[in-house]
């Protein structure tokens, strides 16, 4: 295993240094600090930069080295989606660099890869180029346009676990097969430390600049983060750390004898106690100090520049360009529609009363709950796995392909229940080895309704984010980039529609079912008017969640954190519904140009079938599928 990932290192910095060939014909500037001084290509090496090509043929093989290059080189730069992706190379020990100094030098990169691939000739590509090249371009001119705002992001908030996550990856995504994986293992552990002290660093920065994390989410940070320094050898006593949990357990499966396994835990505790810890007692102090300084919930306007900010950030997460009040509008509207729907299911199950009576009852209703224990979670996940069998017994009368990988249904674990939303889903590795998981999570089943877990399933499971992001890793003849790439209109507003879809499929026959599709689908909706009502409209915190009490069936406690989630992620939960409506949009374009002709499998084929893609492309895309079948 270490000799395989030391020959998959080489292939990374050889990318590198193929990518320099590329930058340096097109006259760019060469950031090449983190490659191996020793690794050197000759002069012969036959690569023909933009612009030299002597045939279509050459302009396509160019520009099809390039775009390979550009995704090796960057997942050089990131040893945590190395590891994500299942390889194991010389920076497997490694964590990504996050600080500010890293940010320059990523923008300097961006441009670099930018100025090169606009010097290739679009119009001598293919078809199947030319969308890549169009792809990669508006992804790196949406890279720029984020990281020029990089002050403007929270550092640490109660949402997106920027510290619980490195534990996680570790936990989950790092493997330790032999002695060196564990070392590696050990050295991430010691490199914790210094990602704290970063972290302390960037927290100190943007609050100087006028950007600290709203005051509400200071308590659920510190109980998380506080939480990572239980367990020995950090206590006197108790259970072991969870990290030292976890690599005691990969230990046993490696075959090492016990004194290497004692050898290497006995490491592993003293870059707890030492390196680990004084960066986490650094990075919780300074939390700590932020509570006292932190004003009040403001959204984003409150920043320095925060309308511009605001602005470039629906832009970001719709893909479209978009306005707040435009935004907002649209959320309003379809709040209306899906409120007469609602009120059929209400006249369906006989219910006397207003609509927000109802809401009432769904949220206290005990029989919409599953019990808060652990049975009850049980009985949750048991569920689940039992809806993802169901679709994909019938998803080949939708699909064409669908992906190889398995989906494997998890709780969050207990100690980052705080940190993250209610459910989410995480990509399988590269080689298929390890699943898709959709993680739920289940801190507390009082607030999670059964009616509503039913689409949240479909959502992040299947037909949700497993068909689109797992299949989008294994189609063949994709540039490496764009089986990775993601937009959040794209990749949420297909599992909004897959909720949909799986009520097309058949599913959600109880009335209360298919209740629970809309209670999800108006959430959405709603986090269009919130979202701009807090950071456009300067809508408290209050006056956000009382807009989600009249107009949607959520529980108070989910109320509570989208709205808390809401403040800290400008603009990130607008892409779910601009990004279903406009796939229904495109769908019944087809549909009624299409007539007879028309088949969802192939519509989910030009959706899904080519990896992520902004709004814009996407409709192009559909266009031509349109254009082709009346063709033929």
């Amino acid at each position: 295993m270490q000799h395989q990932g030391h020959r998959k290192n080489l292939s990374l910095l050889g990318a590198i240094t193929l990518l320099c060939l590329f930058l340096l014909s097109a006259g760019c500037s060469n950031d090449s600090e983190s490659v191996d001084s020793s690794v050197t290509t000759s002069a012969d090496t036959p690569v023909a930069g933009p612009g030299k090509a002597t045939s279509a043929a050459n302009a396509d093989a160019d520009v099809e080295l390039f775009f390979n290059a550009y995704f090796d080189s960057e997942l050089a730069y990131s040893p945590e989606h190395q590891t994500s992706l299942g390889l194991k190379t010389a920076e497997s020990g490694q964590w990504d660099d996050r600080s500010d100094a890293g940010r320059e030098r990523e923008v300097q990169r961006y441009r670099d890869y930018l100025s090169t691939l606009q010097a290739f000739d679009r119009n001598a590509l293919s078809a199947a180029n030319q969308l890549s090249y169009d792809l990669l371009e508006f992804e790196l001119q949406a890279e720029l346009s984020d990281l020029a705002w990089y002050q403007h992001f929270y550092v640490v908030d109660q949402f997106n676990g920027q510290v619980t996550n490195r534990l996680s990856l570790l936990l989950n995504d790092h493997t330790v097969d032999n002695a060196q994986d564990a070392n590696y293992y050990i050295e991430r552990i010691r490199g914790l430390g210094a990602l704290f002290n970063d972290t302390v660093a960037r927290l100190r920065d943007r609050a100087e600049f006028g950007v600290l994390t709203p005051s509400f989410a200071y308590p659920d940070m510190l109980t998380d983060i506080g939480g990572l320094d239980k367990g020995t050898p950090i206590a006197e006593a108790g259970e072991p750390h969870i990290l030292m949990q976890d690599l005691a357990a990969k230990l046993e499966k490696t075959g090492l004898s016990k004194l290497e396994q004692d050898e290497l835990l006995a490491e592993a505790g003293s870059a707890l106690r030492v390196e680990y810890k004084t960066g986490l007692d650094a990075l919780l102090a300074e939390i700590e100090r932020q509570s006292t300084l932190s004003e009040g919930s403001n959204g984003v306007w409150s920043l320095p520049n925060g309308d511009a900010f605001y602005a470039a950030q629906i832009v970001a997460h719709t893909t479209l360009d978009l306005t707040a009040d435009e935004v907002h509008q649209r959320g309003l509207d379809d709040i209306e529609r899906i409120h007469q729907e609602m009120r059929a299911i209400m006249a369906q199950v006989g219910f006397e009363g207003s609509l927000q009576d109802f809401f009432v009852f769904v949220r206290t209703d005990p029989s919409n709950f599953y019990p808060n224990t652990d049975a009850g979670r049980e009985e949750f996940l048991a569920v689940a796995r039992l809806q993802t069998e169901e679709i994909f017994a019938v998803a080949d009368q939708y699909f064409n392909r669908l992906p190889k990988a398995g989906l494997e249904v998890r709780r969050v674990e207990p100690w980052r229940e705080n940190s993250t939303s209610i459910a989410f889903y995480q990509s399988p590795s590269e080689d298929g080895a390890r699943p898709g998981y959709y993680y739920a999570n289940l801190r507390d089943m009082s607030t999670y309704q059964k009616s509503v877990a039913t689409a949240i399933t479909y959502h992040e499971g299947v037909p949700g984010h497993h068909f689109q992001m797992a299949l989008a890793q294994e189609l063949e003849g994709l540039p490496k980039f764009r089986k990775y790439s993601g937009y959040g209109a794209y990749t949420e507003g297909w599992a909004l529609y897959s909720e949909q879809l799986a009520r097309e499929m058949g599913f959600y026959q109880d009335p209360m079912s298919n209740f629970g599709r809309l209670h999800d689908e108006i959430w959405r909706s709603a986090r269009l008017v919130i979202d701009t009502g807090i950071h456009a409209k300067r809508w408290t915190r209050e006056q956000a969640i009382e807009f989600f009490r009249e107009n949607t069936p959520l529980s108070e406690g989910d109320m509570v954190t989208e709205v808390e989630r809401f403040f800290v992620t400008p603009g990130q939960a607008l892409g779910y519904k601009i990004g279903m409506m406009k796939i229904l949009e495109l769908r019944a374009r087809a549909q009624e140009k299409l007539g007879d002709a028309y088949d969802i499998r192939n519509f989910h084929d030009v959706v899904i079938g080519q990896g992520a893609m902004p709004m814009p492309v996407l409709e192009a895309q559909v266009d031509a599928y349109i254009t082709r079948t009346l063709a033929r």
